[in-house]
């Protein structure tokens, strides 16, 4: 498959997904960040500049690690891509640094950002704090009162989290109030998109500066095993750390890579977030992509343990290589999730969100697919420490800590 370096083209198209949806209000600064994307990415001092903030202030490359214990569970040979242990706690920190540095070096002063799990929004408000750079984040209603701890940590960090209110409260409406801020103060701020979302270039720019985890992936792989993964699976909400652990092995066939969606209760109900297995093509947030959505046109209201998935889109790449039929799509459950979760903790002492659980939810229910020596590796994009009042809900714990029951 000769795919890589193809696309997007000049419109931001990938195939019939993505391009550039967006009011006439905004298409200067759009095509200003695009200019300025295009221009720093050959300049050779932010390169160097950005690559001494991943290594000395984020803490990369993060290590892939063999999970053994987890693997024989498996049966087969399981690494972790350990993004969690990237500051912040989570992938996110790679697009927020690039992005920042990118506004900083346009001469914008300000930053603007949506957050579902909050992870995004930490990850800016770090950035904020970094270059110094007043920094505001959109963050639904319902996910500030199911993230609390990430809200304190970006107010530590300076950052003014406006709760959004409007429809479903949260992160589809976050986009929506954030994007709205942004058109009124464009001079002096950037829009710090957190996913491969939203109009060109921004699922371009988010990609490129997320292919480290790719990159990273297939240099550590082939020194500790002489090879190529069988199978690379990643939870997909709107897609940013799927897309850079996939990006750099879509050119190699061998390579089976999956994405997981939030099932949430179930596939037969409303209460999911499956947009790439059940969607129908639309226009969200500037880009054209599979969408839950009526009959009308309306978007539905989503549902998903893990407010990161929680996200009625997806992005547009991600469409296109499920239309090529190079990404496998995937679902897995709150309740197989919460599963995943407590396997992984018991197993290898590694706590990981509930969004990287879904990775491995899929993995434990396709586990039969794979051979011992077959090798399978999982994007643990985030720390679960974030999500430990939610899973305290759901987990409770008897006398023996081994008996455990997961509660509907």
């Amino acid at each position: 498959m000769d795919y890589i370096g193809k696309h997007p083209d000049e419109l931001g198209k990938f195939g019939e997904f993505g391009g550039m949806f967006a009011p006439e209000i905004l298409m200067p600064a759009l095509n200003e960040l695009k200019e300025g994307y295009f221009r720093y990415l050959k300049d050779e001092n932010f390169i160097k500049e950005f690559s001494q903030i991943l290594s000395e202030y984020s803490g990369r490359p993060t290590p892939l690690y063999r999970a053994k214990r987890y693997g024989e569970f498996i049966g087969c040979k399981v690494y972790l891509k350990r993004e969690d242990l990237n500051h912040g706690g989570a992938h996110k920190i790679n697009n927020v640094m690039g992005q920042a540095l990118l506004a900083k070096k346009m001469g914008k002063t300000k930053l603007v950002a949506e957050t579902g799990a909050g992870q995004h929004g930490f990850a800016t408000a770090i950035a904020g704090a970094y270059f110094g750079m007043e920094t505001k984040v959109f963050m639904g209603e319902i996910d500030i009162k199911r993230q609390a701890y990430n809200v304190f940590r970006m107010q530590l960090l300076g950052a003014e989290v406006i709760p959004v209110k409007s429809g479903s409260k949260t992160l589809k409406d976050a986009v929506n109030e954030g994007l709205r801020y942004w058109i009124s103060h464009l001079e002096d701020t950037h829009y710090l998109m957190g996913s491969v979302v939203g109009p060109h270039p921004y699922p371009l720019i988010v990609r490129e500066f997320q292919r480290v985890i790719g990159k990273e992936i297939k240099d550590q792989i082939l020194r500790y095993e002489g090879k190529l993964p069988d199978a690379i699976i990643a939870c997909i909400g709107g897609g940013s750390n799927a897309i850079g652990a996939f990006y750099d092995f879509v050119n190699d066939d061998s390579v089976n890579l999956i994405g997981v969606e939030a099932a949430g209760e179930g596939k037969d109900t409303n209460k999911h977030s499956i947009a790439l297995g059940l969607g129908r093509k639309g226009v969200l947030h500037g880009a054209m992509q599979y969408l839950l959505q009526d009959g009308y046109g309306n978007i539905t209201e989503t549902h998903s343990i893990s407010a990161g998935l929680d996200y009625p889109g997806v992005g547009p790449e991600h469409c296109y290589l499920k239309e090529l039929h190079r990404l496998r799509v995937a679902e897995a459950t709150d309740k197989e999730t919460l599963q995943a979760f407590k396997n992984l903790s018991l197993y290898e002492g590694i706590i990981p969100a509930l969004e990287s659980s879904h990775a491995l939810a899929y993995l434990e229910k396709i586990k039969k697919e794979f051979q011992k020596d077959d090798i399978v590796v999982v994007n643990l994009s985030g720390n679960g420490g974030k999500d430990l009042s939610i899973v305290k809900e759901h987990i409770q714990f008897k006398i023996d800590p081994e008996k455990y029951e997961i509660q509907d």
